[in-house]
């Protein structure tokens, strides 16, 4: 329901004088107030104000009450009327007569024209209904002002200005015009600043300006800013129709375009040329049967298919992937062995066994004529090279490379590809390889299969099998693409940090290549030749502003950077450079020189101190195998008390570990005598056994004999008196049985400067494949049974 309150107000009073007063000339000297809360209210302003029904029509009704057809419309500093008060209102605002009431649902529609300027003199009611006594401004005539002719006249070319500019302008200066003259400079002046879009605070000093002259010049500065805005949004809306236009003007005339050339018979529609560019990719391909069949099926499938539709999309995709595959297209391999050990020894150095490896593996296939049919496996520590490796061998053949990564997956679609009915669907990594590629023999480089993860989403190991088994991966079969494609030419080569996580039935399928940790001297040599060079170059230094002395690079690799591979070695050459780069930078004349003296300004302290091997009675230096690298380990073993038989372990031992130091407790303690030990030196001997350090797990056969060398040192009250570490597994018959990892344990030994080793007989061929410079200088012992080791550790006296 709508209800009304129409109130009536006289045009005319009568005065005592019997003339007639103008309304404006008898506002009320107590004034109520009602707020407005985006922009002030100006006289001679008519608008419907629309306020809450709940808060302010007890203030209409007051106003009725008192006999008043007035309000005065006050704008307050906040943005909500409803929780204005007294100190929320600006002291000037506009009485206005109120003409019309209208109730709609919550809300009151007050028609009110604007009459006054008045003044908050003083608050009469603080609370709602607000009533002030108020202070009136009337307009004079201001024709004995004949100066403001001039701002009239520029207020109304201002507002000529901005009447092309919109057309809402014109509306409003007819309803002006309509009441008003142009001759009426307050009015003219109200009417222009209400026109603008200016912000509230800049219409209440207009409203506040009682002085005509300060009035008309704030109202033509704000009128030419809009008329700037104005100017601003139409160029805005002139740019946008123009690109709107010139793309619909190029669509009609592409689309008649098309039109006259297919009457024509010179033109063809999107479906055509699709087509005809995936028969053109054909002509090079030699695709086998099932292909081929594929193909053409699919081809005529998409002929008759709407364009719009998301068949023809799927198809036109599917299409897209098969024509682009390089379908019998092969690179020709270079086999020349030369060649390709200049390449492998001008992108590394050392490795030596690796190289000959390699050589050997590409000199088979150059006898055979082709490589095909073979998966690599580059098995060693982070940072010794292995991707670069595969790199190199990619280079030396003269084939494509495409690397990525396993590590983390946990899809087998990521291998075998998406079923064509799912949205988004793709081929597997291995079809994208081909593709990048454009040939059908390219390297592929499978990173950290080690890595490779298993989830409810399948195991992508198992999906390997296929690809990298010789005999099946000739006829692969990716999901997505649902033909079979040949990747036997494919040379593929994976890399690992080891080999434990890797499934027995992919391992079987992989030819091995070890790379273990380099040496002092592989590690110089590679400094010198690759990684300084590199770091100079990425650091933007010349080679003549920078001396790097060699002893400095050794005390960087011996004493910063001991791990197997050269990544941290990088690390920290890198950080000499930025380093120097600073120095220079600040003023210091190159060439910056580091050498062993200065070498900590750079690198700060040593992270490792010069290792030397312990000597005492019960320990024994061992020998250990890391994922990192080969390493020493010091075995400690003493007696407790004699008070009870027992015996201790501590470490971080794994499973493992716990059982060979059993063994060795075992075996020592009955063959005590044998070693010249008292025969019941265990009976009441409480002894621990300790394999620092404690916060490092540990774990494996090969510290058998260690551990057995030192309770025996225990038992027998001596020590070792020279250099000398040992690895080996014992059993409970004294048997000494082979373990692994021995270049890395031979490499963690001459690190230490331990040039005397023991290790078990069946373990000779190992040592014996080494390259010569890491045996060069190492004396080594081996032993079948631990009668031998015990003859070499703790040998007659004469």
């Amino acid at each position: 329901m709508e209800a009304e309150n129409v109130i009536e107000t006289p045009a005319a009073v009568e005065t005592e004088g019997g003339k007639l007063a103008r309304p404006s000339d008898v506002l009320p000297g107590l004034l109520h107030i009602l707020p407005v809360a985006n922009r002030p209210f100006f006289p001679a302003q008519m608008v419907p104000l629309v306020v809450d029904r709940e808060p302010w029509q007890r203030t209409l009704e007051a106003a009725v009450e008192a006999g008043q057809q007035y309000v005065g419309l006050v704008l307050i500093r906040g943005d909500d009327p409803q929780t204005a008060g007294p100190d929320d209102f600006y002291t000037m605002g506009t009485a206005s007569r109120i003409h019309k009431v209208v109730q709609l649902d919550d809300k009151l529609q007050i028609f009110v024209e604007g009459m006054q300027r008045f003044r908050i003199e003083s608050w009469v009611s603080r609370e709602r209904p607000f009533v002030v006594r108020a202070q009136y401004f009337p307009e004079t005539s201001y024709k004995d002002m004949p100066e403001l002719k001039a701002y009239t006249v520029a207020v109304i070319n201002t507002i000529k200005e901005l009447l092309p500019l919109n057309p809402l302008y014109g509306e409003e200066l007819k309803y002006f015009l309509n009441r008003f003259g142009p001759d009426d400079p307050a009015r003219l002046a109200d009417f222009a600043a209400s026109l603008t879009t200016s912000d509230k605070q800049e219409l209440q000093e207009v409203l506040e300006k009682t002085h005509i002259r300060e009035r008309m010049e704030k109202v033509l500065v704000l009128l030419k800013k809009e008329v700037e805005v104005a100017k601003a949004q139409m160029q805005i809306h002139k740019n946008v129709e123009e690109s709107m236009e010139k793309r619909q003007r190029e669509f009609l005339l592409r689309e008649q375009m098309k039109a006259i050339q297919k009457e024509l018979g010179i033109a063809k529609d999107d479906r055509t040329a699709e087509l005809d560019k995936f028969r053109t990719r054909l002509k090079d391909l030699t695709l086998p049967e099932e292909a081929q069949k594929r193909i053409d099926e699919e081809i005529e499938k998409m002929s008759v298919l709407e364009v719009g539709s998301p068949e023809y999309g799927v198809t036109r995709n599917y299409l897209d992937w098969l024509t682009q595959l390089p379908w019998g297209k092969y690179s020709k391999d270079k086999l020349d062995l030369k060649h390709a050990r200049k390449v492998l020894d001008r992108d590394h150095d050392g490795l030596a066994d690796v190289k000959d490896r390699i050589i050997e593996f590409l000199a088979v296939g150059a006898m055979k004529g082709e490589i095909a049919g073979s998966i690599l496996l580059l098995v060693g520590p982070p940072g010794v090279g292995k991707t670069s490796v595969g790199r190199s061998i990619a280079q030396a053949l003269g084939r494509k490379f495409y690397r990525f990564s396993l590590g983390g997956m946990r899809d087998e679609a990521e291998i075998k590809g998406h079923r064509r009915t799912y949205i988004g669907a793709m081929p597997g990594k291995f079809v994208q390889a081909i593709k990048d590629v454009g040939v059908a023999n390219p390297v592929i480089m499978l990173d950290e299969i080690d890595k490779i993860g298993a989830s409810y989403q399948g195991d992508p190991a198992s999906a390997l099998l296929e690809v990298l088994d010789p005999e099946q991966n000739v006829d692969f079969l990716d999901h997505y693409l649902d033909v079979r494609f040949d990747l036997s030419k494919v040379l593929f080569v994976s890399t690992a940090n080891q080999l434990d996580t890797i499934p027995a039935a992919l391992l079987d399928r992989m030819e091995i290549i070890r790379l273990s940790g380099y040496i002092t001297s592989e590690k110089m040599a590679i400094a010198q030749h690759h990684l300084l060079p590199r770091q100079i170059e990425k650091a933007g230094l010349k080679p003549s502003q920078l001396k790097i002395e060699t002893d400095a690079v050794r005390e960087v690799i011996e004493l910063y950077a001991r791990e197997a591979g050269v990544r941290n070695l990088e690390k920290r050459l890198g950080q000499i450079m930025r380093k120097a780069v600073v120095k220079i930078l600040n003023g210091t004349k190159p060439p910056i020189r580091v050498g062993v003296k200065n070498l900590e300004e750079y690198l700060g302290k040593p992270v490792f101190r010069p290792e030397k091997p312990q000597i005492g009675v019960g320990v024994v230096t061992g020998l250990a195998w890391t994922p990192l690298g080969g390493a020493t380990l010091d075995v400690e073993a003493t007696r407790v008390h004699q008070a009870t038989r027992g015996f201790k372990l501590t470490g971080q031992l794994g499973d493992v570990m716990k059982e060979s130091a059993e063994i060795a407790y075992s075996y020592i303690s009955s063959h005590c005598k044998d070693y010249g030990a008292k025969a019941d030196y265990f009976e009441k001997a409480f002894v621990h056994l300790h394999v620092p350090a404690g916060a490092t797990p540990k774990d494996g056969p090969s510290a058998g004999v260690t551990m057995a060398t030192a309770l025996l040192s225990l038992a027998r009250g001596r020590k070792i008196a020279r250099p000398l570490a040992m690895t080996g597994e014992i059993t409970l018959t004294g048997q000494v049985l082979p373990v692994g990892g021995i270049r890395e344990k031979v490499i963690a030994a001459r690190r230490v400067k331990i040039n005397e080793l023991i290790l078990p007989e069946a373990n000779r061929g190992d040592f014996e494949d080494l390259p010569a410079h890491i045996r060069k200088g190492i004396k080594t012992h081996f032993a079948s049974h631990y009668q031998d080791v015990a003859k070499i550790v703790f040998p007659r006296k004469k």
